[in-house]
């Protein structure tokens, strides 16, 4: 079974404690050490310095005491797992590094983190190979680095921390959603008008425990906002653009299938059936061999813009679509010219 057994779980927590009111004086440091489980003293002053505590909704240093009645909220990067690490000498795509942080284009098919039976050949066993040298990938913690992710079979930019100062900050990025994020997909059908948004919270699937679904009324599961548009029209299917202002699990699909245009030839949301088009033998030969050329869903993470965690420059990043999506796009492509000749 592959990496999207489903992880409601975010790459951060969210605490929210209200101090009782026969608290006494106490630094809040040493307060969330005693009131947060598997979380080290060292975490929580890093998450400090990085501006993730608030008190009454204000960041406050160390040293600030605890008074009664006083509201403390605080962003922690990944929960501690139990697993080996094991550092593996595989190929990343680096498309910038610096002291304090790395960004890659991850290929299809690598899962991003172990667990849940790809324990080897992931990018954290990757990550702890090329940065061997680097205290935060010696702690043999499961996520080393990691603020987001996507799933195995799409591929695109990440970004990593190299620092536990960078992983606290650009993990406040990614809770706050300031971060810019847009991936392209071809997906099933033509769209009218051209570009719209979802606002469907999205939890896990009631029916299937690998998949998410949408929930309209928001009666369930959690906020998550799309932002889509057509980038071109190509008979039954069409190139899309996705912005998003959340980053649920499996958003952009669950989304999609939620739309009736699911993700071609995405199997999990129903893409990888032929859902528009003729009846003919040859259209149905075609798409088969559409299917071959991409044997994953077509999604790829396009570009991630943030502030660098060290100097506040606003930094972006954008990247080609993969060989097998530029292909399938151009078969549509070809398809399309030649009906209409």
């Amino acid at each position: 079974m592959d990496e999207e057994l489903l992880e409601q779980q975010e790459l951060y927590e969210h605490h929210r404690i209200v101090a009782d009111k026969k608290q006494g004086l106490l630094r809040v440091d040493k307060f969330l050490f005693s009131r947060l489980e598997k979380v080290s003293r060292n975490k929580i002053q890093m998450a400090i310095r990085a501006g993730n505590v608030l008190v009454n909704d204000n960041a406050v240093k160390p040293n600030y005491r605890v008074k009664p009645g006083d509201t403390i909220t605080v962003v922690l990067p990944y929960p501690h797992r139990e697993y080996e690490i094991i550092p593996e000498n595989l190929p990343i795509n680096i498309l910038y590094e610096d002291d304090h942080l790395m960004v890659v284009n991850k290929a299809a098919g690598m899962v991003v983190h172990p667990g849940h039976g790809n324990y080897t050949g992931t990018l954290v066993n990757a990550l702890c190979w090329h940065l061997k040298d680097l205290p935060l990938f010696q702690t043999g913690e499961i996520r080393p680095g990691l603020v987001h992710r996507i799933d195995k079979d799409t591929s695109g930019i990440l970004v990593i921390a190299k620092t536990e100062i960078a992983l606290n900050k650009l993990a406040r990025q990614f809770f706050d959603h300031t971060t810019q994020r847009t991936y392209q997909a071809v997906v099933w059908g033509t769209f009218d008008p051209p570009e719209g948004t979802i606002n469907g919270n999205i939890g896990r699937s009631s029916r299937d425990r690998l998949k998410m679904q949408v929930f309209p009324n928001g009666e369930n599961g959690k906020t998550a906002i799309t932002h889509y548009r057509v980038l071109e029209q190509l008979g039954y299917v069409s190139l899309i653009e996705c912005r998003l202002e959340t980053g649920r699990t499996h958003q952009i699909r669950a989304h999609m299938e939620y739309l009736r245009h699911p993700i071609f030839n995405d199997e999990r949301y129903g893409g990888n059936r032929i859902l528009r088009g003729t009846v003919f033998s040859k259209y149905k030969q075609f798409v088969e061999n559409c299917f071959e050329i991409m044997p994953r869903h077509a999604l790829h993470a396009k570009s991630l813009g943030f502030k660098h965690p060290e100097t506040g420059k606003a930094l972006y990043f954008d990247s080609s679509l993969p060989a097998d999506m530029q292909l399938l796009v151009e078969k549509w492509r070809n398809y399309l010219a030649n009906r209409d000749s």
